[in-house]
């Protein structure tokens, strides 16, 4: 018997709101640093002005109030609750878009591109959004046994789909939303019509290939972020529930956590606030802490990381390229992606192109699958 698909609501309880605005309160904070910039992490001062507005000015309320206005839902899938958006447009000939979400981020960071998605000013690039919320993510449910890897997810994520009544579909992905979203291309056996992602990966084919400068310069600032911006990373890797005792217990700690990774990886002259809206930036720390998945949203590199196939992804591909994000050779992403249609090189942006420049992501996916549509 297929599980049933149940409406869901966002409602955090005014106990949750007072003991975060208590917890808040009574930091107990570390010496400040000893540099003048972020290269030892998130300064104290940033932190302690963040964690004050976060107390006394952030409006939950309104976050919660945004959500609530889009239909949500829950169903399980291989044994586990999952959480999802689903915006269906007015437009009968909508294309249904599966929007895929990373680390650290959640389904707040689309809340800006669905109602122009669903309701375009052409009816012919409309699209249904589908939003679904990580396994450990968010407000779907946490897994009690180790193997969600990034595989097990594609290939519920085609069943979400397929249970939400669409033959076929469109796919954008960022982060672990891009890994996500190719081995859904991988995988497909005819649903995808194609799929648009950020920062994908490659491995290096067999055969020597001719790098340009632009390609050596990505794989040499790839190199730098693995000495310099990595440790995160193997941090979640190896030991995700370590971390999850800190971040769990505070408020404090799963902000800087959260926002030193949003200063480092968004485009901007050394002011966050002006890639990503202070209030954008809380939106994402609040869900994470009030869903209490500290622990188990960084399970999904220990569960992935290093772990995936990389294989040969046939469908129809676009590729975007920020400055501020990861970058793959050329050559390489098309030894993988078979049926590369657009490859963009864009002059500013970064990991976060819902939070950092929505209207241009929104064109992006409106141009790319206009040729796709059924």
């Amino acid at each position: 018997m297929t599980p049933p698909i149940t409406p869901f609501r966002v409602g955090v309880t005014d106990a949750q709101l007072d003991d975060l605005r208590a917890r808040l309160a009574h930091t107990r904070w570390p010496e400040r640093e000893t540099v003048d910039d972020w290269s030892q992490g998130l300064p104290l001062a940033y932190a302690q002005e963040l964690c004050a507005y976060w107390r006394d000015h952030y409006d939950w309320r309104a976050t919660e109030a945004r959500l609530n206005l889009i239909p949500q839902f829950r169903t399980e899938i291989d044994g586990l609750g999952i959480h999802f958006l689903h915006a269906r447009s007015p437009h009968p000939q909508a294309v249904p878009l599966l929007l895929t979400h990373g680390w650290p981020g959640s389904v707040v960071e689309f809340l800006d591109l669905i109602r122009p998605l669903t309701e375009p000013d052409d009816p012919a690039d409309a699209f249904h959004v589908v939003c679904p919320s990580l396994p450990g993510f968010g407000f779907s449910d946490r897994p009690a046994a180790h193997g969600w890897t990034a595989e097990r997810t594609a290939t519920a994520w085609h069943t979400l789909m397929e249970r939400l009544g669409y033959g076929s579909y469109a796919a954008h992905g960022v982060d672990w939303g891009s890994f996500i979203t190719t081995i859904m291309g991988e995988q497909d056996r005819g649903a995808l019509l194609g799929i648009h992602v950020a920062m994908p990966f490659a491995r290096p084919p067999q055969e020597q290939v001719e790098l340009d400068e632009r390609d050596l310069a990505g794989l040499a600032r790839m190199k730098q972020f693995k000495e310099q911006e990595g440790g995160y990373s193997v941090i979640q890797t190896t030991r995700p529930q370590t971390l999850g005792y800190g971040l769990t217990d505070s408020p404090a700690g799963q902000l800087a956590w959260m926002t030193e990774k949003y200063w480092a990886w968004s485009d901007h002259d050394g002011d966050l606030e002006k890639a990503i809206p202070r209030d954008r930036l809380l939106d994402a720390v609040s869900v994470a802490w009030f869903a209490g998945t500290a622990a188990s949203s960084a399970r999904i590199y220990w569960e992935s990381q290093n772990r995936m196939a990389l294989g040969e992804v046939p469908v129809p591909a676009a590729v975007a390229n920020y400055p501020k994000d990861g970058r793959m050779p050329r050559p390489w992403i098309e030894g993988r992606f078979t049926d590369l249609r657009s490859w963009a090189e864009y002059d500013r942006g970064g990991h976060f192109p819902a939070l950092e420049d929505p209207e241009r992501l929104v064109g992006d996916l409106r141009d790319f699958f206009r040729d796709l549509r059924p």
